[in-house]
């Protein structure tokens, strides 16, 4: 498929401080689009000026919530050049999440090079400062105007770019996380393992009162004992226990994290053992006060990997020492991993595509 380019005509202001750029909320100024038909397939690809869609107010997408999304990013490189990290990787995650919410799937080599295209032309957006990137978000939306419960017969994709600044804008520090036993955010058999909107507005709630709490995210327990932990709010979750690295499996209620991968890849070339097995909040509890709990992180594309301070069930608190010191294991796999993608350290396991 032929990808058409339209002129830009009035390109934006580009940010001046890259110290201030925060995360998602500045754009670039083009965008990638291609439309879907049961007739045609997929059809139109084309790069145009950034700008709004024209949406009937029957949308398929706003009454249903058929839609995905990805989310991967672009580094700058000393030399100039340009990296992706591990960017087949979410286009067939993409790919599971169009089957699991009945769309169809894109053409994986088609639409990298339509990435990798997109990002060029807009190269001038990439931020270079430390902890900076280009955040990457391909989505696809259900078109069809009517109200009946059926998968849609017309998509749109399309891909935005975003400059982003250091999700940590003070420095990598521990968050403070609020369990939750009154909401569930997926169940077995449900979209838990589909990137889909539905998934984050299920989660909205809970995360509003653990922040007027004080708390900076939510552990999400399984749903149907709410005893084993499953993510913690967009980021999946691991656990230093006992000398090994604990993680909840891939049974279909989580996300297959990107970076998650990443860091249990890494974890094996540090020499020590990956345990996929769900944690009970008892276990968690009880870890830390007894010492055999000694680390907890999240993994996720914004934060990279975000180091865990407190745990707090009900009315019982537990701190990894201080609450604000990082351990070890966590400082080494996001000094690394932030290294592999900036291109500071060999790349062994073929991560980035650089172009």
């Amino acid at each position: 498929m032929y990808i058409k380019i339209h002129p830009l005509t009035s390109p934006k202001p580009k940010y001046t401080d890259e110290s201030k750029l925060g995360f998602g909320k500045l754009f670039t100024d083009r965008m990638f689009v291609m439309e879907y038909s049961v007739d045609l397939g997929w059809h139109s690809a084309r790069i145009e000026p950034y700008g709004p869609f024209a949406l009937d107010p029957a949308c398929a997408v706003l009454h249903y919530a058929q839609e995905i999304f990805e989310g991967l990013k672009a580094f700058r490189r000393s030399g100039g050049q340009i990296a992706l990290f591990r960017p087949q990787d979410n286009i067939r995650r993409l790919n599971r999440s169009a089957e699991r919410m009945s769309m169809p799937t894109v053409d994986e080599d088609f639409f990298l090079k339509a990435i990798k295209e997109l990002v060029k032309l807009e190269e001038g957006w990439i931020p270079q400062s430390e902890g900076t990137s280009l955040y990457i978000r391909p989505t696809m939306i259900a078109t069809d105007p009517y109200l009946g419960v059926r998968p849609s017969e017309t998509y749109l994709c399309y891909v935005i770019l975003s400059p982003v600044g250091a999700y940590y804008s003070g420095g990598l520090a521990p968050v403070k996380i609020w369990i939750s036993d009154e909401y569930v955010r997926v169940a077995p058999g449900g979209t838990g393992e589909a990137k889909t909107g539905g998934n984050y507005a299920s989660s909205l709630k809970a995360s509003q009162e653990a922040a007027k709490k004080g708390f900076d995210q939510v552990l999400w327990l399984d749903g149907v004992e709410r005893k084993y932990v499953e993510e913690v709010g967009s980021s999946n979750i691991c656990f230093l226990y006992d000398g090994k690295v604990v993680t909840s499996p891939l049974k279909g209620t989580i996300l297959d994290g990107i970076t998650r991968r990443s860091v249990l890849a890494l974890v094996k070339d540090f020499g020590l053992t990956i345990e996929e097995r769900a944690l009970s909040i008892d276990e968690i509890l009880d870890g830390v006060t007894s010492g055999r709990l000694t680390e907890a992180f999240g993994t996720g594309t914004a934060a990279v990997v975000s180091p865990v301070g407190q745990f707090t069930y009900r009315d019982r608190t537990v701190t990894f020492g201080d609450g604000k010191s990082i351990g070890d294991l966590t400082m080494k796999l996001y000094q690394t991993l932030t290294a592999i993608q900036n291109g500071r350290v060999a790349d062994q396991h073929g991560w980035n595509e650089i172009f």
